[in-house]
């Protein structure tokens, strides 16, 4: 039996809809969908949910629950991962309480940035025994991980891992709906072309019936920015930098040094920029979720619509040979020539049984690659820390990370990477 087995399987909401999904693919039917959490209450929840979703889809799907993960892992021929290491309580809490007795201040917290650099070290470990279960148990298996951030774990698997991973996010899928909803334009028959960064990707070409659709885009939203609204750090990254990006203004405003800044926090204001914005998100889901678990444990007749998550086009594409275009996180072999090759890139890629195959971009405009490079400094230093277990490379990756650099003082940075170390404790491994 084929065997698609879920880490962070109490993600519940999330595992429905990717292993809803998996139950709506007529290729994947009869696959074994594989639970596994460290949450035995949260696990046992979405195998409960699953199973009513297996009823009413009339899925051939066999739902089953590992509270050892290796075993979960056994014989696998696909891994979603999608686990968060820490949670809101203590970890997030710390990310966010620390940087501020410093003046530092962040929206998401999940990418770069410090918080970013600390959600890292202290997955980086976690991610790496699941390298080593799955060489050891399901080494062929394709490794799909959606767990921030993306950019540094998706390489750590690739080249510390040798697991065969692919990264994938929401942001380029959401690229152009979001855009054009926004500004009022149609976007059928568009075509369009995305490279860069997780998170930080580039509409490098956007046109329909082959006239290009960028200056009326920039048109309409230089005219928006005279008003709030809740895209206007990329809306006004696009107007000095020509090129629209992937993910959120929320996430963006704490990518670059322009921004957040005590000097002018009068930018706060101007650009609509939602600080403390993720603890926010988080304290809502915790609230919601208790009701939401009702409604979901209690509904026997639990119904599905496949979504647009990659993954089970990715495992039916693998399977039938019917090829599926997405936008992956994989290693840079050349493929974006003017970044760095030990990055992993966000690039359009090819699936089909052959797996994933990423397809090559060249340069990017040089504004943008440079941009690219800026947060990629700060993920290549994380991993250096990680791996080696050197501190002083913690330091380095805050002292080259924009927004931390803009703000703090190098004794400054040292002395909070310090603070956020103790107050860590256990959650990360001890460095020298």
């Amino acid at each position: 039996m084929s065997k698609i087995t879920f880490l962070g399987a109490g993600s519940t909401v999330f595992a429905k809809n990717v292993l809803g999904d998996c139950m709506l693919t007529p290729a994947l039917q009869g696959f074994e969908l594989a639970l596994f959490d460290i949450d035995p209450v949260r696990l046992k929840d979405s195998e409960n949910i699953l199973s009513n979703l297996k009823k009413t889809t009339g899925s051939t799907c066999v739902i089953r629950s590992y509270t050892d993960r290796k075993e979960a892992l056994r014989g696998a021929t696909y891994v979603v991962n999608a686990i968060q290491v820490g949670g809101y309580d203590p970890c997030t809490i710390t990310d966010f309480e620390i940087p501020k007795k410093y003046g530092l201040r962040q929206t998401i917290a999940d990418t770069v940035g410090i918080g970013g650099i600390f959600r890292n070290l202290r997955t980086i470990p976690v991610m790496l025994d699941f390298a080593a279960d799955v060489r050891e148990v399901c080494p062929d298996a394709w490794f799909l991980n959606y767990t921030n951030p993306m950019a540094v774990l998706t390489n750590v698997m690739n080249v510390y891992g040798g697991v065969r991973t692919v990264g994938l996010c929401h942001s380029v899928q959401a690229c152009i709906p979001e855009l054009f909803k926004s500004l009022g334009l149609e976007q059928e028959g568009v075509k369009a072309k995305i490279a860069g960064i997780n998170h930080m990707a580039w509409l490098l070409e956007v046109s329909k019936d082959g006239v290009d659709l960028y200056p009326e885009i920039k048109k309409r939203a230089a005219a928006k920015q005279q008003e709030k609204h809740h895209d206007m750090v990329r809306f006004e990254m696009m107007l000095k930098f020509g090129y629209y990006i992937t993910e959120s203004s929320e996430h963006n405003a704490e990518y670059h040094p322009y921004f957040i800044k005590r000097a002018y926090p009068e930018l706060i204001e101007r650009f609509n920029i939602p600080l403390d914005e993720y603890p926010r998100r988080c304290v809502s889901q915790i609230a919601r979720w208790e009701t939401m678990r009702e409604e979901l444990l209690g509904n026997q007749d639990l119904r599905h619509e496949r979504s647009n998550e990659y993954a089970s086009y990715i495992f039916e594409a693998i399977e039938t040979n019917q090829p599926f275009a997405i936008g992956g996180n994989v290693m840079n072999t050349g493929l974006i020539t003017n970044l760095p090759k030990e990055a992993c890139v966000e690039v359009p890629c090819l699936v089909n049984r052959n797996g994933v195959t990423p397809t090559f971009v060249g340069d990017l405009p040089p504004q943008c690659a440079a941009l690219n490079r800026t947060n990629i400094n700060t993920q290549l230093l994380t991993i250096e820390a990680a791996i080696t277990g050197k501190k002083e490379h913690i330091y380095h990756a805050a002292m080259l990370d924009p927004h931390t650099s803009a703000e703090l003082s190098m004794d400054d940075i040292v002395s909070l990477c310090d603070d956020l170390i103790a107050a860590h404790g256990t959650w990360l491994p001890a460095y020298v």
